[in-house]
């Protein structure tokens, strides 16, 4: 807990609004904590780093859900590492976005009537630069609406000039190392992108297509071959048929006809063909399928390109500019036309790959390209999880971390775009090559025949090194001595393999086997209420800037940390963020009740022994919330801390510690001073425990309590060992009595604040120096001369005696509730009746027996608390 008896803050002010307005406080208070620099990292401070990247937004980007959950979540972390003095950086920036951002500026251009042709390279990526400089990134200011906690001054993009000269760099390297090479194979191209991308690109989807089995060859000959693209049949250099299949042996080596072309095509035998799927024969179109492309480089086919980077046929022939689409119709009715078709299946419902950006169909297309030998470098990146240097977080994602590294392909990393980190090669004129590293000059120029490759890198070849590029890297700075490697990396799972693993395999290359981070915090997704996901051509996506518009920020925050179970895909609707808001105003207009009551943090605490059972309570519960919510932050279990701190606030500090001093408060008195010093402790660190979800209501309040410069940097709360099992129980048992007789009176249909004639029989070492918040938190009346006990209520080893004479109509109340148990006792006789017919019970359906069960436990219940009811009641 809180020392504010070695250091004395000025004194407070109690001069809070009556009511708590977010958009009054929310932009000013941000703008302070900037100003002072709160946010900043000192590389030459003593105190331990902890560091957190921001995952880099896109620059064409806004802020969406996503981003705010995952934000609310690095901001917590962050920001109860400062208060505990740590050196914090949570490291800011956007990824310059290739693909994705190239389309924006070419669309702008349509607009025009231009294409980036008709400006040319340097003039194109000008205008990038501009559009980026006048519209790009204005997802940095609804960071600050959303109060993240962020190193402004060191804001980077992937496009910076040191940036840049880290991808030179390890670009040099890994092309020294022979880990970067170049190479002719089968890719998946975009033919509206018109460029390359990688596997983790390609979203793969059911589309309805036509499966065409078709006759090669003649008479003896003939072999049937099935295809969901028949127009790449006009690149085939082979079928292929397992070696052990006799149907086709006399067929392996011969030459078959290919239709609708003057070319004969060999039958190869390949084990990797399925003899027990379809035919068991299948064509073999080595330039445009990957697995055709493996059976081509072992049979040494020919690959023959029949489409251009349009996916328009070129091959010679009728088809000739179609297409692909257009040209797969025109085949198949050819075919058809030569009685060549064997079966037609449409619609064939097959999985088929789609760009993740613009959602074109992909075109596998054998193309000469850059590529990543990612074997060695998978290798650590796996090891470094086996080994137990980085932690997965929760461990059973481990699987599917594994499943990803263990099983990586060489990763192409040329993309066919103008924006971007181009890639550092040139090309003699005598056929050579040569990479220039970021401190080298070109080999030549263009006029003595030089010339640079033209392709850019993928994106995330440079967001794989933003844990050390952020830091000054490949300069060995002060920054990356102190800040790497990273604390703990929090993403969501879907990018594990897009960038997770990517930063893996380059941090521990780069940084001489260190891993960019010792902790991978993994997150869901954050759906709709009904767990849909949330997309615009849904029509349930939301811009999170509405709800902070409409119920305030930490409202926004609080519902998304409350719902961040790690791994587990987040459910989230606006009555949520709207009880959330109602939580903020709670915690306002308590702690401001609380303050013009007195509460106040000057002096020591007291010593337990003045302190009444309620102040020892609440203090031991404070200590236990305490060391709770520190191993649930360790834990990464944000659901789980913010739960329990809710729960904390509203029902144990506000609905029953204040409400159960308030007597004392009226009293007046030693007992009241120590009370207002409990309550001042309890607010002053219940305010520094919410404040890294919900900073700004929070920093309002702790200020105003406290006198004190920010709760920003305030001492994080420490667990002081304080327990007190014997007045938890006596606490617990006072609001046993408590809740039980506020039900009582609910269920005889008394006004919440209707006042009864009541005797108490209190346990003296108890109960009795609670009488008094007693009959107050109860609306119980002294009992007087005519008193006469129409109830008596027994609980908790306490006797609460209530006359209720002129209270409730007692006749009518009991003829209600007899109608009532007549209802339920027929419905338990008429569920007994069929779960005691045996013949029922083997006929109906095991959830029409279940519903039965769950009628009869329902009716047994009722039955009870009527029953109960009943005997509570008055007599006569």
């Amino acid at each position: 807990m809180t020392e504010n008896a070695q250091q004395q803050p000025p004194a407070p002010s109690t001069d809070l609004p009556t009511q708590y307005a977010p958009a009054d406080v929310e932009g000013p208070l941000y703008e302070r904590w900037v100003e002072r620099g709160y946010f900043e990292a000192d590389a030459k401070s003593d105190k331990p780093p902890y560091t957190i990247v921001i995952p880099p937004p896109n620059v064409t980007g806004s802020l969406h859900l996503g981003h705010a959950f995952e934000h609310t979540l690095i901001d917590a972390l962050t920001r109860r590492k400062r208060m505990q003095g740590y050196e914090t950086l949570w490291q800011p920036g956007m990824d310059h976005a290739g693909i994705a951002t190239q389309n924006v500026v070419e669309r702008e251009l349509a607009k025009e009537g231009k294409s980036r042709h008709d400006l040319g390279r340097e003039t194109f990526v000008e205008r990038v630069w501009q559009w980026k400089g006048e519209s790009g990134g204005q997802i940095s200011g609804q960071m600050r609406r959303l109060g993240d906690g962020v190193a402004w001054s060191r804001e980077r993009f992937t496009m910076d000039e040191g940036l840049s000269q880290a991808v030179q760099t390890i670009f040099k390297r890994l092309y020294d190392d022979e880990l970067i090479y170049r190479a002719e194979r089968i890719i998946n191209w975009c033919p509206r992108c018109l460029t390359a991308i990688s596997d983790i690109e390609v979203e793969y989807q059911d589309d309805d297509g036509e499966l065409v089995s078709m006759k090669y060859g003649d008479g003896d000959d003939t072999i049937v071959v099935a295809t969901t693209r028949a127009e790449t049949m006009l690149g085939d250099t082979a079928v292929a048929v397992h070696p052990g299949d006799e149907r086709y042996k006399h067929l392996i080596g011969k030459l078959v006809k290919l239709p609708l072309t003057d070319r004969s095509i060999p039958v190869v035998a390949d084990e990797h063909v399925d003899p027990e799927f379809g035919t068991g024969a299948v064509k073999v179109t080595p330039a445009h399928d990957p697995n055709d492309f493996e059976i081509g480089q072992r049979h040494d086919l020919p690959a023959l390109t029949i489409m251009d980077e349009h996916a328009v046929i070129t091959a010679h022939g009728p088809f000739q500019g179609l297409d692909r689409l257009e040209a797969r119709s025109a085949i198949v009715a050819a075919l058809r036309a030569e009685g060549r078709i064997v079966a037609e299946k449409r619609p064939y419902v097959h999985s088929v790959g789609h760009c993740s950006r613009c959602k074109t169909t992909i075109e596998p297309r054998l193309s000469m390209q850059w590529w990543v030998k990612v074997g060695p470098l998978a290798k650590a990146a796996g090891d470094a999880v086996r080994d137990g240097k980085v932690k997965i977080h929760p461990q059973e994602m481990e699987k599917r971390y594994f499943d990803w590294v263990d099983n990586l392909h060489d990763w192409c990393i040329s993309r066919q775009l103008w924006w971007g980190h181009r890639i550092p090669v040139w090309y003699g004129p005598n056929g050579e090559i040569v990479c220039v590293g970021p401190d080298e000059e070109p080999p030549g120029t263009e006029a003595d025949g030089w010339r640079q490759d033209t392709d850019v890198l993928d994106t995330w070849f440079s967001s794989g090194l933003w844990p050390f590029s952020t830091l000054g890297w490949p300069e060995q700075t002060e920054s990356l001595a102190k800040f790497y490697p990273n604390s703990v990396l929090v993403t969501g799972y879907d990018i594990l393999f897009f960038w997770v693993a990517r930063m893996m395999m380059f941090g521990l290359y780069a940084m001489d086997g260190t891993p960019p981070f010792h902790t991978i915090a993994l997150h869901g997704m954050v759906r709709d209420q009904f767990g849909k996901k949330m997309s615009k051509s849904f029509g349930n996506a939301v811009n999170p800037l509405d709800w902070m518009d409409k119920y305030g920020s930490d409202a926004l925050r609080f519902t998304l940390a409350r719902g961040a179970n790690p791994g587990v895909d987040v459910p989230i609707g606006e009555d949520w963020v709207q009880g959330s808001r109602n939580f903020a105003n709670k915690i306002w207009n308590a702690t401001r009740f609380a303050m013009m009551n007195g509460a106040t943090i000057e002096g020591p605490l007291p010593d337990a022994s003045t302190m009444s059972a309620t102040d020892r309570w609440i203090l031991s519960r404070l200590n236990s919330v305490v060391a709770e919510v520190d191993a649930f932050y360790e834990d990464y279990q944000f659901a789980k801390l913010s739960d329990a701190l809710f729960h904390f606030a509203w029902d144990e500090v506000f609905d029953w510690y204040v409400e159960l001093s308030k007597t004392t408060f009226q009293a007046g008195g030693e007992a009241a001073e120590v009370s207002k010093r409990v309550l001042g402790e309890v607010l002053d660190v219940t305010l520094k425990l919410l404040h890294p979800v919900v900073p700004f209501v929070t920093e309002t309040l702790w200020t105003t309590l406290t006198g004190g410069e920010s709760v920003v940097i305030a001492d994080w709360p420490k667990d002081s060992g304080f327990r007190d099992a014997d007045a938890e129980r006596e606490i617990e048992s006072l609001q046993s009595v408590i809740t039980e007789v506020r039900r009582f009176r609910a269920d005889q249909g008394l006004q919440p604040g209707q006042r009864v004639p009541a005797r108490l029989t209190l346990d003296g070492t108890r109960f009795a120096p609670h009488e008094a918040a007693i009959r107050q938190l109860l609306r119980l009346q002294p009992e007087g001369d005519a008193f006469t006990a129409t109830a008596t209520l027994p609980v908790a080893g306490a006797e609460v005696a209530l006359d209720l004479s002129g209270t409730i109509d007692v006749a009518a109340e009991r003829k209600r509730l007899a109608k009532d148990l007549a209802a339920a006792e027929k419905e338990k006789s008429q569920a007994n009746g069929k779960l005691g017919n045996e013949a029922f019970l083997a006929k109906a359906p095991d959830h029409v027996v279940d519903k039965i069960r769950t009628r009869l436990a329902k009716a047994e219940e009722d039955i009870a608390r009527i029953q109960a009811q009943l005997e509570r009641l008055p007599q006569g």
